[in-house]
């Protein structure tokens, strides 16, 4: 059976990908659901001066800013009103999983099955409002604060009226990016989050490489150096997708079962990703990061006008804690590591796999059935993480370091590098799905014609 799979899979052509309506639907819905996230990115919020807005965001870039900006694929220095991205949704994502971690009633409800499921993604979506809402408003008045102290009119008209429809602009976008999102999942290829998240990061690949290259004619960057970005670059996608394929098989026995052939025992594999957790730990990360960074951003301009406000603390903490620093760095992979644990324990039931593997007659060779194996499960999926934990830390801290050292954009990053590659792969790898489901559907459509007998 694995024979005929693989070379289905290999069999798969263009001409079998132009037969397949289905598949191209879901590629076009999705297509056109990228571009009009990357439209409304050009859409301002209502009584912004964007020539203003673009001088403005000059005076403030370089720091956390750009991690964000870079997430919302340059919807942040238009202030458009997609500026906060998805990150709102994520971070709720992560309120709520962590809850149906820790928190006992949501425990139980996570073992009922799919329509619980939809009612902690009903949750995650209300959460998602709330902390919008939050961020919108201290984005809008931070905007009002920062024009007035850098003198740059980026608001036409401040006062509450600005502050009412900014908010609600803001609010309404995210809630729109998370519903293309859903809808891309459920009706296109892909996860939909990943994707707008992976879309504003390819959107600023042009500028990042743009300014490589004005960097190595100018001379401030030397030959050597571009070069150096370049095949790090190369190795780092090589290595990427060496570490996604990556797995550990673990061998599954069945008891022997009589056949045509006589008493056979059956046996298949288990496969563990070496990195289950995927992308998610570094957006996780990200976001946890991006939230507290940029509110204490935003504070500290309205608050630091006076000498000795109560804003320089925090102008001081957010100088401390900005993107490239030792500090942000040392947190920022803690939290990748956190996060990969976690997120590799949600998605892997240690306790529910073992189940399953007794109730179906299944047992790991040397290994007890029941708690014996779960305990195993366990074991392993630790060593693994470890591993997994790691692969991520590096590829991500590596190559911001050393983009730090060189000033280069945080568009080559390795965070970006990461989530681009990983859901190139994951989208590629579904068409591949979608057409090797397509050519059974042929092949078994054929087989019943063949079968079925003429009337005389």
């Amino acid at each position: 059976m694995a024979s005929s799979a693989e070379h289905l899979a290999s069999s798969i052509s263009l001409a079998n990908f132009s037969k397949a309506t289905e598949l191209k639907k879901r590629l076009w819905f999705t297509l056109g659901a990228l571009i009009l996230f990357r439209l409304l990115s050009f859409v301002p919020v209502p009584g912004i001066d964007p020539v203003a807005m673009q001088a403005l965001y000059q005076t403030q870039s370089g720091g956390i800013l750009d991690v964000f900006n870079t997430f919302s694929g340059g919807a942040l220095e238009r202030f458009s009103i997609v500026a906060l991205g998805v990150m709102p949704y994520i971070t709720a994502s992560i309120v709520v999983q962590l809850g149906g971690t820790l928190y006992g009633p949501w425990q139980q409800l996570r073992k009922e099955g799919e329509t619980v499921r939809k009612k902690l993604n009903q949750y995650t979506r209300y959460l998602t409002v709330v902390i919008t809402l939050v961020q919108g408003y201290l984005a809008v008045r931070g905007l009002e604060s920062q024009s007035a102290t850098q003198g740059i009119s980026a608001v036409v008209q401040p006062g509450m009226l600005f502050q009412i429809a900014g908010t609600v602009s803001l609010v309404g976008g995210t809630l729109f990016l998370m519903w293309i999102g859903e809808q891309i999942t459920s009706r296109g290829i892909g996860n939909g989050i990943s994707l707008i998240i992976m879309a504003g990061i390819v959107a600023g690949l042009p500028q990042g490489i743009a300014q490589l290259l004005e960097g190595s004619r100018t001379g401030s960057l030397s030959p050597v150096l571009v070069v150096g970005i370049i095949l790090l670059t190369i190795a780092l996608v090589l290595f990427i997708c060496f570490m996604e394929r990556a797995q550990r098989r673990v061998l599954i026995q069945y008891p022997k079962r009589q056949t045509a052939r006589g008493m056979q025992q059956e046996r298949s594999h288990l496969p563990i990703k070496i990195n289950t957790a995927g992308v998610i730990p570094p957006i996780f990360a990200s976001s946890l990061l991006l939230m507290p960074l940029t509110i204490m951003q935003w504070a500290g301009s309205q608050g630091g006008g006076e000498e000795g406000g109560s804003g320089d603390w925090l102008i001081t903490l957010s100088t401390y804690l900005q993107h490239g620093s030792a500090a942000y760095m040392i947190l920022y992979g803690l939290g990748i590591a956190f996060f990969c644990f976690f997120y590799t324990a949600v998605q892997f039931n240690a306790e529910e796999t073992s189940e399953n593997l007794k109730r179906h007659g299944g047992f790991i060779p040397g290994i007890r059935p029941g708690k014996a194996t779960e305990q195993y499960f366990d074991y392993l999926l630790n060593r693994i993480t470890v591993v997994g934990a790691a692969y991520l830390v590096l590829i991500c801290l590596l190559p911001e370091i050393f983009m730090a050292q060189a000033g280069l954009a945080f568009a080559l990053g390795g965070t970006s590098l990461l989530i681009v590659v990983n859901v190139t792969m994951d989208t590629v790898s579904q068409i591949q799905s979608h057409l090797i489901a397509h050519q059974y559907g042929d092949l078994i459509k054929k087989a019943k014609l063949k079968t079925t007998p003429r009337r005389r």
